[in-house]
């Protein structure tokens, strides 16, 4: 908290001038920043993967080299733990020796019996299913999957972990289509039935700007969603 002083003349109704000294505040803050990218394509195309572990395809490797190019700006690098992000994710560590973390709660949501499959086959295999996911996810989960609601709670929380433990700092987090959905869900104040209404391409780069001040609540602010920094 930083006081200010203001002092000034002014005038009483006897005509004299009395000496009015005025103390305010100015509240002090910090920012994070934190950049998220989403991983590029994985071998085997566009299918829904949750938990399924598909590494990049050279062309995915092509788009994550693309969207970051030589920028390294981060002061700490943080990873889903699975290989079509932390692979990225090492490979730009290794190049800056940039401290590094994998945190499996930013890890995608479970899609259950449509893992590994592409959006034509789950609706041919189970009509009507993916169409009602898509139109209102708080009304329809993946079948042996994971809630929405929960995937919002697990995500939240290690979003605010990430908060708590980088106040200041510029960071670099590397994850998947659905949690850099819920996070811009988060701070837009979205509905969560309109989850899915965000695109998120492959390899597309999303800052966060939060803002910490001392006395008033944190803002955060969406500062550009974008192919490439």
């Amino acid at each position: 908290m930083e006081l200010n002083y203001y002092r000034a003349n002014v005038g009483d109704p006897t005509g004299d001038f009395l000496l009015v000294e005025v103390v305010f505040y100015m509240s002090e803050y910090q920012e994070t920043i934190i950049d998220l990218l989403r991983h590029g394509e994985p071998v085997g195309g566009r299918r829904l993967r949750g938990s399924q572990d598909d590494p990049l395809s050279d062309e995915g490797w092509t788009q994550m080299r693309a969207a970051v190019g030589n920028n390294r700006p981060w002061q700490k690098i943080i990873s889903s733990p699975l290989k079509r992000c932390s692979a990225f994710a090492q490979e730009l560590v290794n190049v800056n020796n940039t401290p590094y973390e994998e945190v499996p709660g930013f890890q995608e949501i479970r899609f259950g019996r449509w893992e590994g499959m592409s959006p034509e086959e789950i609706m041919t295999a189970f009509p009507g299913e993916l169409e009602g996911y898509w139109r209102d996810p708080t009304k329809f989960s993946p079948p042996g999957g994971e809630t929405l609601d929960d995937f919002i709670k697990r995500v939240n929380n290690h979003w605010n972990d990430l908060l708590l433990g980088h106040r200041g700092e510029h960071l670099l987090l590397v994850c998947h289509g659905g949690v850099i959905r819920a996070i811009l869900n988060q701070i837009l104040e979205m509905p969560l039935r309109a989850l899915w209404r965000i695109e998120v391409p492959y390899a597309n780069i999303s800052r966060i700007r939060v803002t910490h001040f001392d006395d008033y609540p944190t803002t955060s602010n969406l500062v550009f969603h974008q192919p490439r920094l």
